[in-house]
């Protein structure tokens, strides 16, 4: 069209640094004039730029032009910065030009630009670029009806989620939003990895930069006007230390965008600014990414994830999602995972496809298992069993058995989830003090002076209820036991004794009796016997020796009870019978058998085992 312009006309509509070099460097694409186009009388929404950009929808008028009649996009940038976003971008298509079809599929086609000299005398660059649907994929996620509208978009037919391994279209709404999370998820992740291969970091992936195109049904990852070289000398092929440390970052810092996109697309709650301020705030005080669910539980509200759709898509698969969130989202940019990693991940990976899933994978799957199991809080026998089974398969693929772990792990506040022992309740009984037991925590801090010694603080809260109608009417006072210790740790072995049938670190509890024969069969079904390191029952297992030292209780109320210390000690007595018993005496914990980020199992005298997760709410949850 303009492409063969000569130099004259260049330097009549250009200033002289957009002449000559500007020609140069941008000669692999068309320089259009204004009257090329038909400008439209409305701009869509989703394309929405900066404050610094001016944007218009056009047609293509000019006949000799391949692209006659198509609708663009005019971008016309009006800063210095801007322009040079603007050219950054046409110099990006020419390093990605070797595979164009990649190109045009996962990326905003960039078609050319229009340069000229304004009457003050200062230059006018204009982008022109193509026109991929009406919305960004924020202004998407925003629509009342977004789920229905989206399929339709993408028309997910048969064939189309067979490309991600799925084996239905339709069916419940979780199903659907799931499903389509993964198709738009895995078309984000090819379309940045084509960047990373090519040397390109994005730098700038948001919702609002994100388009979906109703032609050929592909996510485009923006116009790449802030994409940036791995390498500093990009035609320099010599890499050095340096510049691997720059890639990884760069790489690093993509992923966690696409991890906060993940996010918003799983969450419709973290569209409204203010819950993902907090939801930033969680990031940026230094938490494990692997707590995050035990955050979110609380932040948006939800005592039970069954009421959450976000929660059950992540839920679902062992908690696959939630494992894929934290690995793009870890804070340490060497732990987060790469396009590739994240493309082989069981959460992308639909039923048609049979991943082998990694040791961590199923630790994973385990620890979340058996934290939704306890969240049903009404704890049949099955139920009970299965809990004790993962438990104890946990502890048997624990990966940090060394105390020099668990001094860098186990500090932190910790909330207590179950306990496979004595469960006592207020249903069946008429005590003297009926209390409801809240938040029961764990807080464990390292002894600064002696590297083997921890400092344990067990935190209750519960509520005294007054009055018949109590069951009904929860509301009472409030109080707080606070009980404090000290353990010294050292390396152990917990051991299984075969003739006496119990546990030698204490007596065997509820669900635990026949304990070696229901291990015996997890061992030898074809499920667990790839995954379990040994092919029988061992005799025993690493574990860290916890060795206790005195105790000292406290207990506070909001309101006094009444002048009779007896009322006082009712209550502490009801709570020792509600809580289980090494919570209250903290002398009674004897081992630790499994520690990660973000679970904890603790072993008591009567052999019962303690599952705790870890928390990040008394720093973050009411900022």
């Amino acid at each position: 069209m303009r492409k063969d312009a000569s130099v004259s006309e260049s330097k009549r509509n250009a200033p002289g640094p957009l002449s000559v070099s500007m020609e140069e460097e941008l000669e692999h694409v068309i320089r259009f004039k204004m009257s090329d186009f038909k400008i439209l009388d409305c701009v869509s929404t989703g394309l929405g730029g900066r404050a610094d950009e001016i944007v218009f929808e056009a047609l293509v008028k000019n006949r000799l032009s391949p692209l006659y009649n198509t609708k663009v996009v005019l971008r016309r940038l009006k800063t210095t910065q801007a322009q040079r976003r603007g050219k950054r971008a046409i110099e990006v298509l020419k390093k990605l030009a070797r595979r164009r079809l990649m190109y045009h599929s996962y990326s905003m086609q960039v078609h050319g630009y229009i340069s000229s000299l304004m009457s003050n005398g200062h230059s006018s660059f204009t982008l022109v670029h193509g026109h991929h649907g009406s919305f960004s994929l924020r202004h998407w996620l925003q629509q009342s009806d977004w789920l229905p509208t989206l399929e339709a978009t993408l028309a997910l037919d048969e064939e189309s989620v067979r490309k991600v391994g799925d084996t239905t279209t339709g069916g419940p709404a979780v199903s659907r939003h799931s499903r389509l999370i993964r198709v738009l998820m895995r078309d984000l992740l090819i379309g940045v990895n084509y960047l990373h291969s090519h040397g390109l970091a994005h730098t700038e992936l948001r919702l609002e930069n994100v388009h979906i195109s109703p032609v050929d049904r592909h996510v485009k990852v923006g116009i790449l006007g802030n994409a940036a070289y791995f390498h500093e000398n990009a035609e320099n092929d010599n890499t050095t230390e340096n510049d691997l440390d720059r890639r990884q970052m760069m790489i690093a810092f993509d992923m966690r965008c696409v991890g906060f996109m993940m996010a918003k697309m799983v969450f419709q709650e973290l569209m409204d600014p203010l819950i993902f301020t907090k939801f930033k705030l969680f990031f940026s005080k230094g938490h494990d990414p692997s707590c995050l669910r035990e955050y979110l539980l609380r932040v948006l509200n939800h005592r039970l994830s069954s009421g959450n759709v976000g929660f059950q898509i992540l839920d679902r698969n062992w908690g696959a999602g939630w494992n894929l969130l934290s690995l793009l989202l870890a804070n340490k940019p060497s732990k987060r995972i790469s396009c590739l990693e994240a493309l082989r991940h069981p959460f992308l990976c639909g039923p048609r496809w049979r991943i082998a899933p990694s040791m961590e994978i199923i630790r994973w799957g385990l620890g979340s298992t058996a934290v939704r199991i306890t969240e049903e809080y009404i704890y049949s026998l099955p139920q009970r069993r299965k809990l004790s089974h993962f438990i104890e398969l946990m502890e048997m693929l624990t990966p940090h058995s060394k105390p020099k772990h668990w001094q860098e792990l186990i500090p932190g506040k910790w909330r207590f989830l179950y306990s496979t022992g004595r469960h006592i309740g207020l249903t069946l009984r008429q005590p003297p003090a009926r209390v409801l037991i809240g938040d029961v925590c764990l807080t464990v801090a390292r002894d600064s002076k002696l590297n083997n010694r921890l400092s344990l603080t067990s935190d209750i809260n519960f509520t005294v209820m007054r009055g018949r109608n109590w069951s009904h009417n929860k509301i009472g006072i409030n109080g707080k036991l606070v009980i404090n210790s000290s353990s010294r740790i050292q390396a152990g072995r917990r051991l299984y004794l075969k003739e006496e049938n119990t546990v030698a670190l204490g007596q065997p509890s509820f669900g635990e009796s026949n304990a070696e024969h229901v291990l015996a069969q997890k061992l030898s079904s074809t499920r667990w016997r790839k995954v379990i390191p040994f092919e029988e029952l061992p005799s025993s297992l690493p574990a860290v020796k916890l060795i206790s030292g005195d105790i000292d209780l406290t207990m506070s109320l909001d309101i006094p009870l009444s002048e009779d210390i007896d009322a006082a000690r009712n209550v502490i007595r009801e709570v020792r019978t509600q809580v289980p018993p090494a919570l209250f005496d903290l002398s009674k914990f004897i081992c630790g058998t499994y520690v990660d980020s973000r679970l904890l199992i603790l072993r008591s005298v009567d052999g019962s085992a303690l599952l705790f997760t870890r928390s990040c709410l008394h720093e973050s949850h009411n900022k």
